[in-house]
């Protein structure tokens, strides 16, 4: 009776030890994962009206009429105030000091964005339309990135943090059956008996282990569910813009510009000078590239009409032309069927990270892409010249860490695989595979 009832003891005591842990776990679990999906959403938010925020500053810039810069005030003044509401809602994820400092930092960085864009609209009235793009790089530009930068390091930071509780709730599972399971084995050793009960409590826990570890893989499944989401509906709203941008502004700006050289030969045709209208059509000319340029940038229409080959082709011209950069296109296999959409979007966009990260810090001379079709796949070698860098350094950095972190998303994304080779003053290799089939296009 005394061996059976330490035993039953034993037993009860083990397993409501490990309910109730198995209950704070879940219930620790379900609120970091509520307090990562609202902080991301909350940073989500303040990414977005940054960028709403330099669109306005923009629009008043290049609006002629300078008495609207109070309306763009009071719009830019409101829109600081959702950023300052998203922040006061953000809760940290983990509650860690490293989070911490990067609020603190992104309060700051957002602060300096929004006392820079007041200033930009305060001095708006002054300055002649041709310096609006000035402006806008050594203003607005420089203190937005700074604050979309911090931004993505909190959301990437967030993330590690999601991913590494989850291995801690692995490890508490594994901890917390190991010790049920020794436990079990003591109770054993004392009684028969008490073996049939063990064995059936055991086999409800074992139960719900499973059935949490197969809720902790459906919600890894709808985060991978959700970021696949994420990246297509931002192609689709760049292809969108892009599209707006070329079909509407360019128009207009087209027609604006046939307009003044009709007015202008009429001045000109009266006997009068014809200057002022000359400057104008420059202005209009220089509105009209710009607005091509952010719509190639947003999404390349070659890309849709003409394919992958053309797409990165016209790129590594622009490579060249920008940064004196020797840029040469190799491929293999890419004139037969065209790829499908979202293979070739993924590529090109690795691809135009890649060469920007080349021309911005790598200090190269030559750069080589090669594009390598098989029957079932692609294969993309990015190389070049130039310095170099040090891989575990380089992760901890803005410039280089997320653009290598996002080119692996996209990749592996796909169900494929992302390489760099690459060490100081040694040049830089990036191999990316990517299942790829044919749409017969």
């Amino acid at each position: 009776v005394i061996g059976l009832a330490v035993t039953l003891g034993l037993w009860l005591f083990t397993g409501y030890t490990f309910t109730r842990r198995m209950e704070d776990v879940e219930r620790q679990a379900a609120d970091v994962a509520a307090r990562y999906t609202r902080a991301q959403e909350l940073l989500s938010i303040v990414r977005t009206q940054v960028l709403l925020s330099s669109v306005r500053v923009r629009d008043a810039l290049l609006n002629p009429d300078r008495s609207a810069v109070d309306t763009y005030r009071h719009q830019v003044d409101s829109i600081y105030q959702t950023i300052n509401d998203a922040l006061n809602q953000y809760v940290p994820v983990l509650a860690s000091d490293a989070e911490k400092d990067q609020i603190a930092r992104l309060r700051r960085e957002v602060d300096q964005f929004h006392q820079t864009t007041l200033a930009v609209l305060a001095d708006s009235s002054g300055p002649r339309p041709t310096s609006a793009r000035d402006l806008l790089n050594r203003h607005i530009v420089p203190r937005r990135e700074a604050a979309l930068g911090i931004s993505e390091e909190i959301q990437s930071l967030n993330r590690a943090a999601f991913i590494r509780q989850q291995g801690d709730l692995a490890e508490i599972h594994r901890i917390a059956e190991q010790q049920s399971w020794q436990r079990l084995g003591l109770a054993l050793a004392i009684s028969l008996g008490i073996v049939l009960l063990a064995a059936f409590y055991a086999g409800r826990l074992e139960g719900r282990l499973r059935r949490q570890m197969e809720r902790e893989t459906n919600i890894s499944s709808e985060l991978q569910d959700v970021a696949s989401r994420l990246m297509s509906a931002q192609e689709d709203e760049r292809r969108t813009i892009a599209r707006e941008l070329h079909d509407e502004v360019g128009q207009v700006l087209t027609a604006i510009k046939v307009e003044l050289a009709i007015a202008q030969r009429a001045i000109e045709a009266k006997g009068e000078s014809g200057d002022a209208l000359a400057e104008a059509q420059t202005i209009t000319d220089g509105a009209l590239q710009t607005v091509r340029d952010l719509s190639q940038l947003l999404r390349p229409s070659m890309l849709d009409d003409l394919g992958l080959p053309a797409a990165i082709d016209a790129s590594l011209r622009k490579l060249a032309r920008r940064h004196d950069i020797h840029a040469e296109l190799q491929q293999v296999g890419m004139a037969d069927d065209r790829l499908d959409p979202d293979t070739e979007v993924a590529a090109y966009r690795i691809v135009q990270e890649a060469l920007t990260n080349i021309g911005r810090h790598a200090g190269a001379s030559h750069c080589w892409v090669r594009l390598k079709r098989y029957v079932t796949g692609l294969t993309i070698e990015i190389e070049d010249d130039g310095i170099g860098f040090d891989l575990a350094v380089a992760h901890g950095r803005l410039q280089h860490g997320l653009g290598l972190i996002g080119m692996r998303e996209r990749a592996t994304h796909l169900g494929g695989t992302f390489d760099v080779q690459t060490a100081p003053g040694r040049g830089t290799r990036m191999i990316i595979d990517l299942p790829a089939a044919a749409t017969g296009g």
